[in-house]
């Protein structure tokens, strides 16, 4: 698998852009704020409707654009085939698969997957809960893209449970409660409960990866592991810590009997205390939380095993590469960490490196390089390959308009919700 070309119109700061990639190792050199990771953070955003950088879509929209494009053409097993996305901020995206009908954004996922290092990984280890929940789910997807339609549909009835419990704690519909909370109940525990079995599912097939991965990163300076803290009650959550994967019908059973076991707590608060969106991935150096003790260095190994045992567990589960997105991690490494990941990883069908300094990407991952100034792309030392932004004709880039397909229909949300709710209680 890898991305033969790369066509941005409007994404960040390209008017226009047009790259053509190849198999193998492609560097992106330039100084910072040149535009060098709008490039592969475009790549990352076609194979996980997400970005690394941001939260919501707004600023990958060029400043007085309405909306951006992110076009690639894929090659896989010898198959080539066109993908596109429309971004439009504050309304429905928009996505094509070849010369097919529009279709949902979540339909393309599957078609291209990445695994992507980045500064921000130093999270994965030293920040919130949310990040290593977010880490799972998102592995989970590139392994299963099914899973993303579980994880929007778990979202959306949290929202609803949780505007339920908020009303009830300030005083409204305690009438209701009684009569709504079991139905939200049911929902909640159906699909929190195969959210969390696929969780622990994966970390079970990601474990040796980790502990593999760490051992070469650190030069074997550590013994690197992951536990499961749930939310669910006492019992259940230790047997969870430990390793073990219940059937689901024992999962689901769980989170009945915990709701049942803090209900009186959920409504004095109004929010939802129990399911995978409460859950921890707790990160092990030894006997000790890797948070708090581990050192700058060992975060960062840490933090870079786990992304090159995805790299290895989707190698071993498609049997194929997904693309190896480095993006100006080399600067953050020292010279043994930077040598000990290059050769784990110059066998990669495709790898896209992000550098401010050529020099600090080692000499084991040596390959095609692009020059990156002022949102100029052109291949070392070949001015004629450059992009001018300002001459391409925008209009030979245009696609002909293509129809949303609405999302399914869903309950609406009760007014006095928190939006903010579902992110506190995720913390």
């Amino acid at each position: 698998m890898f991305v033969r070309h790369l066509s941005l119109v409007d994404f960040r700061s390209y008017p226009e852009a047009e790259v053509a990639l190849t198999p193998g190792i492609t560097t992106f050199v330039g100084l910072n704020g040149q535009g060098k990771t709008n490039l592969v953070e475009a790549i990352g955003y076609l194979a996980t409707l997400g970005s690394h950088r941001v939260s919501n879509d707004a600023p990958l929209v060029r400043a007085g654009a309405e909306r951006a494009y992110v076009r690639a053409a894929v090659v896989r097993e010898g198959h080539e085939q066109q993908l596109e996305l429309e971004i439009n901020p504050g309304r429905a995206n928009r996505a094509r698969l070849g010369r097919a009908a529009s279709t949902r954004p979540r339909e393309i996922l599957g078609t291209i997957r990445t695994v992507l290092f980045a500064p921000e990984d130093l999270a994965l280890v030293k920040g919130d809960p949310s990040n290593r929940r977010q880490f799972l789910d998102e592995l989970l997807v590139a392994r299963q893209p099914k899973w993303a339609g579980a994880r929007s549909d778990y979202d959306k009835i949290l929202k609803q449970r949780n505007a339920l419990l908020k009303s009830a704690r300030t005083g409204h519909d305690r009438g209701a409660l009684d009569a709504t909370l079991p139905v939200w109940n049911e929902h909640l525990a159906t699909v929190g409960a195969n959210l969390t079995y696929a969780r622990l599912r994966l970390l079970r097939d990601l474990r040796p990866y980790i502990a593999e991965a760490y051992d070469e990163v650190s030069a074997g300076q550590g013994d690197a592991r992951l536990s499961y803290r749930s939310s669910l009650h006492v019992k259940l959550a230790d047997e969870l810590a430990a390793g073990e994967v219940p059937e689901l019908d024992a999962i689901t059973a769980g989170m009945h009997e915990t709701f049942a076991e803090m209900r009186r707590a959920e409504v004095e608060r109004g929010v939802t205390l129990v399911g995978p969106h409460r859950d921890e991935v707790q990160l092990q150096l030894g006997d000790l939380p890797a948070k708090g003790y581990a050192s700058h260095g060992e975060s960062w190994s840490f933090a870079l095993g786990m992304r090159l045992a995805a790299f290895q567990l989707l190698r071993h589960d498609l049997g194929t590469d997904p693309v190896l997105v480095l993006d100006d991690v080399f600067a953050e490494l020292d010279g043994g960490r930077r040598s000990r990941l290059a050769a784990m990883v110059a066998d990669a069908e495709q790898v896209l490196i992000t550098a401010a300094v050529a020099d600090d990407v080692p000499v084991a991952l040596s390959g095609r390089r692009f020059d990156v100034t002022r949102g100029h792309v052109a291949a070392d030392g070949d001015e004629a390959d450059a992009v001018d932004l300002g001459t391409v004709d925008r209009d030979s880039a245009e696609t002909e308009p293509v129809d949303p397909e609405p999302e399914p229909g869903e309950p609406e949300p009760d007014p006095d919700a928190d939006p903010a709710s579902d992110r506190a209680v995720g913390e």
